[in-house]
This record gives C-alpha cells, sequence and structure tokens, in this order.
C-alpha cells in the first residue's frame, strides 16, 4: 500500500522561551515490508536540525532553537509503500540483543493480578502460539477507548480497570509478554483505517521476539498483527523511550500542544 503520512506538532507557552533543544523521533526506516519513497521535517522557525541514529536504531533529528520564542510547529510529511508480512519484521536495525527487551520499566512492570492472569494460560514451550494466546487475550481483556492524555497508562493500572487506548494496552501486553519471557518492545507508528469516516491516526503495538521467527509485531488493540495499513517509526522499551517529541526548554511558563495526524492513500491537499 501507498500511504502519505502528515504529522503536525504546535506548542504554544504562556512565557516566551529562551531556548529549545527536542529530541524528534518522527522519521520511519526502511526494512521488510516498509520502503519510505520521501520524508521531510519542516519548522516555522529558524531552527537547527541534526540527524543521527539512537541506541535503539530509531533515526531521530535533534532539533535546537534560539528564542525568544512563544510557539513552535513542527511538520512532517513523506510517503511509504507498506507490504503486509503478518506482524513478521526483518532488516531493521538492532544494536540490542533481543535479552534487553526483558527489562520492566515504570510503565510496564506486572503485578500480581498481571503474572496470575498470564500464568493462567499454561503457554507451554510453543512460542508462536502463545505469543497469540496473549495478545488476544489482553485485547479481549480490555475495554479500548480513544486516545486520553488523563489516562493512567502504566500496565497495572489498565489491567485493574478494564480499559485503557492503544498506549495502554500496548503497555499491559509487554508486562505481559515479558513476564512469561518474551522480549517486548514498544513501537510508535501510525495506522490508516479505511473502515472509519476519522481514518488517520498516530498508533502504537509491540513487537515480541518468537525464537525461530524473530520480532513479530501484536496490537492489542486492533486485536491483530500489524498489516500494510501500518507505518512503523520507532521502538523503545515502553512509549515514553519511543514518543514521537521529547526535550526541554529554557524559560518559565507552561504550555499547551495541539496534534494532528493524516495517514491517508493519497497526498493531503497543499493550503
Amino acid at each position: 500500500m501507498r500511504l502519505y503520512v502528515q504529522h503536525r506538532t504546535e506548542y504554544f507557552y504562556t512565557e516566551p522561551q529562551r531556548r529549545l533543544v527536542q529530541l524528534l523521533r518522527l522519521t520511519p526506516g526502511n526494512h521488510l515490508g516498509q520502503s519510505v519513497i520521501s520524508w521531510s521535517i519542516e519548522v516555522d522557525h529558524d531552527a537547527r536540525l541534526k540527524s543521527a541514529r539512537d541506541g535503539y536504531g530509531n533515526d531521530i533529528t535533534m532539533l535546537y532553537v534560539d528564542g525568544p520564542i512563544d510557539r513552535i510547529a513542527i511538520t512532517v510529511s513523506g510517503e511509504v509503500l507498506t507490504e503486509d508480512r503478518a506482524g513478521m519484521i526483518g532488516a531493521t536495525p538492532e544494536p540490542l540483543p533481543p535479552l534487553y527487551f526483558l527489562q520492566p520499566t515504570a510503565l510496564t512492570t506486572p503485578d500480581a493480578a498481571i503474572r496470575d492472569f498470564v500464568d493462567s494460560f499454561g503457554l507451554g514451550t510453543d512460542r508462536l502460539p502463545g505469543a497469540h494466546v496473549l495478545a488476544e487475550a489482553v485485547h479481549d481483556r480490555l475495554v479500548l477507548i480513544d486516545p486520553d492524555p488523563a489516562l493512567d497508562r502504566r500496565a497495572a493500572a489498565c489491567f485493574a480497570e478494564g480499559r485503557a487506548d492503544a498506549q495502554g494496552a500496548a503497555h499491559l501486553l509487554i508486562a505481559a509478554a515479558r513476564y512469561a519471557g518474551y522480549p517486548a518492545r514498544y513501537v510508535a507508528g501510525h495506522i490508516y483505517r479505511p473502515y472509519e469516516k476519522d481514518a488517520h491516526a498516530a498508533h502504537g503495538w509491540v513487537e515480541m521476539f518468537v525464537e525461530g521467527y524473530g520480532w513479530i509485531g501484536f496490537d492489542a488493540f486492533e486485536g491483530r498483527c500489524p498489516t500494510e495499513s501500518y507505518v512503523r517509526v520507532a521502538v523503545g522499551l515502553d512509549h515514553r523511550e519511543a514518543a514521537p517529541i521529547s526535550g526541554a526548554r529554557i524559560g518559565g511558563g507552561g504550555e499547551a500542544l495541539a496534534v494532528d495526524v493524516r495517514v491517508e492513500p493519497e497526498p493531503a491537499p497543499q493550503n
């Protein structure tokens, strides 16, 4: 599938900022099933951009802006060819061994209830069916809701409340998978939903490492493995380490954020 992505993030500050330093995880990479045809990052201020690759193998861009500045908009856009490989991931930069992705984080620590939940399935030694069982069980366990910044997205909280958005569902699946012995990581990216009127969204899902197969994607929110409708951008131990934008600012006051993401099989109209 040929997908066109446009991701615009705009920050508003209540007081002028003296300097901004942002780490952008906004550039997808090439792998089996995904080829980036074109990609660009635009900033509506005089900015310095420095491209690099982080410790997870993600393509990143450091952004530096000197103030005073009371707002800034960052727009990324591009064209990506995707292929349905039943979630199988290959030919990605892998600077870290799979065992690294067994360690828990504050967002993905399994509590006793999650451990009992995993133990109840008696997964056995056949690893691929076991991975599917976990992903389906997490999907069935949760009431799935639209993105909600006020939601507690820690795995234990999502399990206890029985509801989650895509980010929380991914954290719960990661917690369950790691407890079951599967290296698991968070994937930040985009999804095209042709069956919905609002058919574009930022999204998060999980990749589990299965012996004999390698890394395989599982989307606990959608209840399936990633298809040609997914654009994979960045990975990390949890969402915080794969978030599209993170960084620091020098200046007082508060900030507000507006994000608009469009993923469609046709280019967005030019303004």
